[in-house]
C-alpha cells in the first residue's frame, strides 16, 4: 500500500519539484489620450525554488519575457517599378499577425533555446506564427514574412532587447519594455519564460489592457459601432470645414 501510494504521488512530488515564476507589471492598464507618447513598462517578478535551493553556476537560469499584442488580419503588399512608377505587386495575408511584439531576454535566445523551442514558445521575431491565409510556396512565405517584420519593426511595434533581462542573486528579475505611441488597442499579454540546460522550466502570463480614453475613446467606439453615420459625419465635418476655410478665404 505504501509504495502504491508513493507511485501514485510521484507526479505530484515532481510538480512541485519545480521551479515556480511570479510575476508582475508596473501597469496593468494603458489609457491612450490625445497627448500620449508612449509608455514604458516595468517587468519584474521572483523565481522560487524547491527548497530554496538555487541552481549551481554550471547550469544558471535564463529569462525571456514576451510581450504581445492582440492577433490582427493584415495583407502585405510589394511594391514594383513599372515605368518609372511605383505600383502594387504581389500581396499575401495573413490570418493571425501580432499587432505588437517585443521580446527581452538575459541572453540572446539563440543562446539559450534551440530552434525547435523557439518556435514552440515563438521566442523570437524569426520564429512568430503568422498563420499566411494562401498556400504560398515557402520561399514566397518567408519573403513576405520578413517585409511585415521588417515593416512592423521600423515603426516601433516589433523588437527584440537581448541582455535587457538583469536577474539579481538568482531569485528576481527586471526588464523594460517600451509602448509605442501607435500602439494598437486591446488586450496584451506578458508571458515570462524560465529557462535552463535549453529547457522551459517554467511559465506564468499576465494580461495587460491598452484602451483609449476622453475624447479618443468616443471617437473609436462611434467608429467601431456605428461605422455609417460615423463616415457620414467625417465627410460633412470636412465639407463643412472645407467651405468655412473657402468663406474665410474670401474676405481676406
Amino acid at each position: 500500500m505504501k509504495r502504491a501510494a508513493l507511485i501514485l504521488a510521484a507526479p505530484l512530488l515532481m510538480a512541485q519539484a519545480k521551479p515556480v515564476l511570479v510575476p508582475d507589471v508596473s501597469q496593468r492598464e494603458i489609457r491612450i489620450a490625445y497627448s500620449f507618447t508612449g509608455a514604458e513598462l516595468l517587468l519584474f517578478g521572483a523565481i522560487l525554488y524547491p527548497g530554496g535551493r538555487l541552481p549551481d553556476d554550471k547550469h544558471p537560469t535564463d529569462l525571456v519575457v514576451v510581450v504581445k499584442g492582440p492577433v490582427q488580419s493584415i495583407t502585405v503588399r510589394e511594391k514594383e517599378k513599372l515605368a518609372g512608377v511605383w505600383v502594387n505587386a504581389e500581396a499575401l495575408r495573413y490570418r493571425s499577425a501580432p499587432s505588437f511584439y517585443a521580446v527581452a531576454s538575459s541572453r540572446p535566445v539563440s543562446q539559450i533555446v534551440d530552434d525547435r523551442t523557439r518556435a514552440i514558445y515563438e521566442l523570437g521575431l524569426d520564429s512568430l506564427q503568422l498563420s499566411p491565409a494562401s498556400s504560398a510556396p515557402p520561399p514566397v512565405q518567408d519573403r513576405f514574412a520578413r517585409g511585415l517584420v521588417d515593416l512592423r519593426r521600423r515603426a516601433g511595434l516589433y523588437y527584440e532587447a537581448p541582455g535587457a533581462v538583469e536577474i539579481t542573486e538568482g531569485v528576481l528579475y527586471r526588464t523594460r519594455v517600451r509602448i509605442p505611441a501607435r500602439v494598437p488597442v486591446g488586450q496584451f499579454t506578458a508571458e515570462t519564460f524560465l529557462i535552463r540546460d535549453g529547457k522551459v522550466l517554467a511559465a506564468a502570463v499576465r494580461d495587460i489592457t491598452v484602451e483609449k480614453t476622453g475624447f479618443e475613446r468616443f471617437v473609436a467606439r462611434a467608429a467601431d459601432r456605428h461605422a455609417f453615420v460615423y463616415g457620414l459625419a467625417a465627410v460633412a465635418l470636412s465639407v463643412l470645414l472645407g467651405w468655412g476655410a473657402g468663406r474665410i478665404a474670401q474676405r481676406v
